[in-house]
């Protein structure tokens, strides 16, 4: 603390000192203000600073300056060079496609009903939930549940900028820039983080190029880095603040894949847009070891549901996915390709032998009685004694990614067996959609599997004998009937019409739309529901994650949209549908 002296201690005249000295209230008071002051100093947040034209709060914690308690010798930088040529991945909209004027105006009219979904759920949010985590949609509370970091305001900033709701964009990124990293959390999910927070303000930098939006990424980069800081440079799922502070982070040995190895495409960005390697160097290291593991466990080709991040060892698994908890791990295969223009061929590797051993492995066509082309993705058990595999015919909305996985992957490396399949993927999951008495599609649930990606006889006597008479033929049974406002469903259908041009995924685009709309609707916004085999509504659950704005309305939008709005040969999308612009010229451009 800088004082004057004289105000205080004149050497000059010690007597007047020492009085002062003598009095304790005098000096009582002396010492309060002290303390009065550290307090101001220390404990009181920090006036905001202008930043790019916002008032702009720094984070209380500056995690660039921690030292790394295991550092890298030598980083891996980007990779250098002008990007390959990667293959066209829409549907080429400009010379094939000529909508009416009348088609147009039902394009417009299906956007701005979804439009106005987005509306009464942020206005909602603004009202009753703003600067936290979600909106209670029925009774008009909030939730903490992602660190108290403002959810679904981050993770809806590009939203807002697609649909063109500029007022609230600005007004939503003057709030996002005061965030501060710290909470009273003790430790929170690294994973959730990065796809929502990281991913949110990178994709809404990218769009609007209002720099105080990238200035908090990389104060956030920066804090999720940390969790990269363990012996083995391996990552955590989980971060405690006080182990990271302390340098004593140590990888878990059985974390969720995706959790621990879906920071490529975020990081990646990052790292071309600051020109800081340390972030792809973090990621790349986790690509290598995926690249080393792929053919060492129980299903070579694939990465178990669980990962042993700590020693390395695959072999003890025996379950595989593509559902909850291993999706994004594949998703980002093809994505990683790209937003590193072609230049580590590790991407394409992994991702050829993975689809393959999925077509394989995961990939079932259901007994129908209608004997419909279509696919869905299973869960895949391996004996642990005799290796014996079984599929058993269950399924989740959670999968319907896949669809998109497997159009995009097949336009990017050329392979039309993959566009096939995510279209029979797709239209497998909006079937789904139609079984379903509130024309929703179920949580989990499970069908019968034919042996034959080529489909099977309909069996009336295996129906009637493990079927469920109150569902659509077909169903063995709904495991979980809610609804939790999910996009990956629609996800599927989006990518599917950009790259195929097919009007009729906008048809069924138009139709699960319109079933979510009624099931779902609250006098505030949209709530989860907690069936969807209830004819006539069923009861809501008073829950509205961030993605439902951030994913769900945004591919609903983009679907109706026209086609140069968020190009997927512009953009790469992160797992909770943000776009982050692809290198057109030489890497990190």
């Amino acid at each position: 603390m800088l004082v004057d002296n004289a105000a205080w201690f004149d050497y000059t005249n010690y007597s007047t000192t020492a009085a002062l000295f003598r009095r304790p209230i005098r000096l009582l008071s002396l010492l309060g203000g002290i303390a009065i002051f550290y307090i101001l100093v220390i404990f009181v947040p920090k006036a905001p600073e202008t930043l790019y034209g916002f008032k702009y709060v720094k984070s209380s914690y500056d995690w660039s300056a921690l030292p790394q308690a295991h550092p890298v010798a030598e980083l891996t930088p980007l990779p250098t060079g002008t990007p390959r040529s990667i293959p066209q991945v829409q549907y080429d909209f400009a010379a094939h496609y000529r909508p009416n004027s009348t088609r147009l105006d039902v394009l417009a009219e299906r956007r701005q009903a979804v439009k106005d979904a987005c509306r009464k759920s942020w206005d909602s949010y603004k009202k009753y939930a703003w600067m936290k985590d979600e909106l209670k949609p029925v009774s008009g509370g909030s939730k903490t549940t992602l660190a108290g970091w403002a959810a679904t305001l981050v993770d809806s900033l590009d939203t807002l900028w697609i649909m063109d709701m500029k007022d609230d964009f600005y007004e939503a990124t003057a709030a996002a820039v005061t965030i501060d990293w710290e909470t009273n959390e003790t430790s929170f999910n690294t994973f959730e983080t990065t796809i929502r927070h990281l991913g949110g303000l990178l994709a809404a930098y990218d769009l609007s190029k209002e720099r105080a939006l990238l200035q908090k990424a990389i104060e956030l980069g920066d804090m999720l880095y940390a969790g990269f800081d363990t012996p083995n440079r391996m990552p955590v799922f989980w971060m405690d603040f006080n182990q990271a502070k302390r340098g004593k982070l140590q990888p878990n040995v059985h974390d969720p894949t995706s959790s621990v190895t879906s920071s490529g495409p975020e990081f990646t960005r990052l790292a071309q847009l600051t020109g800081d390697s340390k972030y792809y160097d973090a990621i790349d290291r986790v690509a290598r070891f995926l690249q080393r593991t792929q053919n060492t466990t129980k299903v070579p080709g694939l990465w178990p549901t669980f990962l042993d991040m700590e020693f390395g060892d695959l072999t003890l698994e025996n379950d595989f996915t593509l559902g909850a908890l291993a999706d994004s791990t594949y998703e980002y295969l093809a994505k990683m390709h790209v937003i590193v223009g072609g230049l580590e061929p590790m991407y394409e590797t992994m991702y050829r032998q993975a689809m393959a051993t999925v077509i394989d492995n995961l990939l079932f066509r259901p007994m129908l009685p209608e004997q419909d082309d279509i696919l869905f993705t299973g869960d895949l058990s391996v004996d642990a004694a005799t290796g014996e595999k079984t599929l058993p015919g269950d399924s989740q909305h959670l999968a319907c990614f896949a669809g998109g996985l497997f159009g995009l992957g097949g336009k990017i490396f050329g392979i039309q067996e993959h566009v096939d399949i995510g279209g029979r993927i797709a239209k497998g999951c909006a079937w789904a959609y139609d079984a379903m008495p509130t024309g929703v599609m179920p949580e989990l649930f499970s069908l019968f599997p034919c042996t034959s990606l080529d489909g099977c006889a309909w069996d009336e006597d295996k129906w009637e004998l493990k079927g469920n008479a109150t569902l659509a033929r077909g169903f063995q049974n709904v495991d979980d009937a809610r609804y939790l406002l999910r996009p990956e469903a629609i996800e599927s259908i989006f990518v599917m019409y950009r790259i195929t041009g097919d009007e009729q995924y906008q048809e069924t685009a138009w139709r699960m739309f319109q079933s979510i709309r009624n099931a779902t609707e609250t006098d505030l916004a949209f709530s989860s529901i907690s069936a969807v085999t209830t004819a006539g509504g069923t009861a809501k659950i008073d829950s509205m994650e961030s993605f439902w704005t951030a994913e769900t309305l945004k591919y609903f939008y983009l679907v109706f949209a026209p086609p140069d709005l968020i190009s997927l040969d512009q953009y790469v999308l992160n797992t909770e549908a943000h776009p982050l612009l692809r290198p057109t010229g030489a890497t990190g451009s």
